[in-house]
């Protein structure tokens, strides 16, 4: 398959292309300036790796949570690129995309992740790889504060990998908790780890239309 990811939810926007078993990805920093480097990422991507949009199989977006003006973006420009040139689409979850880079990096298959949502909240998900490779979200992604997420996490038990910007963002996530953690320094979703969850996506039908795409936004939720 020839599929191409992008992803502009956070500060970064990454761009990766897959056809056969070669890999291609880009990264810059674009402080939020999403507009004025994904589609000179997408054309650079194209080029070096001398395909077209209309030689895709699939197009793969970031759908969130992350960036309102990020998550916007990259919808567009997926929305679009769909309509010109035929291509079916997939959304993936930023919890999602950061629970394969677990995997893809440090082959772990329990993940928690959690994200500064930089209003003294923390996106936060749990997620666990079955033994069909699939990943398997233990509770719904939500948007709650720290403490919360201390009481959830005495309800947890064994080792798991952590990744995202809130564990940085608050240390007491880790010093307050008897889970053994392992600290890893992945913290942004990438593009990159978005290409395999694509594929199956694609492979179990769970494309989208271009006028159906819908972003995620988490509101304040807390566990039941």
């Amino acid at each position: 398959m020839k599929i191409l990811a992008l992803n502009t939810s956070t500060a970064y926007c990454s761009v990766a292309l897959q056809q056969a078993h070669k890999k291609l990805s880009y990264a810059e920093p674009c402080t939020y300036k999403h507009t004025q480097y994904v589609l000179p990422l997408i054309q650079k991507i194209l080029q070096k790796s001398n395909i077209s949009l209309h030689e895709l199989d699939l197009l793969a977006f970031g759908c969130g949570p992350g960036s309102f003006v990020g998550v916007r973006v990259g919808i567009t420009i997926a929305q679009g690129l769909a309509l010109g040139s035929d291509l079916p689409l997939v959304g993936i979850s930023n919890f999602q995309i950061l629970a394969q880079a677990a995997w893809s990096r440090l082959i772990s298959p329990r993940v928690l992740i959690a994200m500064n949502a930089n209003i003294g909240h923390i996106y936060w998900s749990e997620y666990q790889r079955n033994h069909l490779g699939n990943w398997q979200c233990q509770y719904n992604e939500v948007i709650v504060k720290p403490t919360d997420i201390l009481e959830r996490m005495k309800e947890l038990t064994g080792k798991w990998t952590c990744v995202g910007t809130g564990w940085q963002s608050y240390p007491e996530l880790i010093e307050k908790t008897n889970l053994d953690l392992l600290i890893s320094d992945i913290e942004i979703p990438h593009a990159e780890d978005m290409l395999p969850l694509a594929k199956s996506m694609f492979l179990a039908g769970s494309t989208i239309l271009p006028e159906n795409i819908e972003p995620k936004y988490l509101s304040n939720t807390f566990f039941s």
